[in-house]
């Protein structure tokens, strides 16, 4: 029994730890808007996907949408990329979030998406191979900076982030203390480097987002 609670002990010890490094890590890399604004040769703002109901972005995802598009106003870079799940006919994040952005009067073309980005690692990989993005600014909320920074970089990328804090969220308690395990997965998923579960055609950042829309947009 001792033996059990030791080796409990121990692995949690574990997870924490490993959880504190890679904030450690990605501490220093989280900016302010005007901060990254300052930055130079930024390739594109990744905005990081989340819930959606039908095709309204939950609260958190409009947060991010909301910031990543103020950064894009700031002229930090460029383009946007909009990665998250469109894994199904009947679920779309992606389209919402560029929709989003046109709203907002960002040009389609300045707008690509990623809609293969069905984990923070897999956005990061095909943010890397798919976009030939080098140098990016991450928009999500702190808590999730922290592993999308962290991910980016073992992964090649030279990272930045700025948070998308704009109000309280109900369940934040659960997202950190999930994030813990989150971290854990990340950190060895970045020593292994799998493929994610879609690759494909290259489609440079530098091009034209219109080459990643798969419908009309108002």
């Amino acid at each position: 029994m001792l033996i059990l609670v030791a080796l409990a002990i121990l692995g949690i010890a574990a997870a924490v730890g490993i959880s504190e490094y890679v904030k450690h890590y990605s501490d220093d890399k989280i900016l302010t808007v005007e901060q990254a604004a300052q930055l130079k040769d930024i390739d594109c703002i990744i905005v990081l996907g989340c819930r959606v109901n039908d095709i309204t972005p939950s609260p958190m995802l409009s947060d991010r949408l909301t910031r990543g598009v103020e950064v894009w106003q700031s002229g930090a870079a460029p383009k946007l990329l909009m990665s998250g799940d469109h894994g199904r006919k009947d679920y779309d994040e992606v389209n919402a979030m560029k929709q989003f952005a046109l709203n907002k009067g960002v040009p389609s073309e300045d707008v690509f998406m990623d809609h293969a980005g069905f984990s923070t690692y897999e956005s990061m990989y095909r943010a890397k191979e798919i976009f030939q993005a080098e140098k990016v600014i991450i928009v999500t909320q702190n808590y999730h900076l922290y592993r999308s920074i962290y991910v980016a970089e073992q992964l090649g990328m030279e990272a930045y982030g700025v948070n998308s804090d704009l109000q309280y969220y109900i369940k934040q308690d659960i997202y950190d203390l999930r994030e813990i395990l989150a971290r854990d997965k990340d950190f060895f998923m970045s020593i292994i480097k799998p493929e994610p579960t879609y690759l494909g055609e290259v489609i440079p950042i530098s091009g034209s987002g219109d080459l990643t829309n798969d419908k009309e947009f108002l």
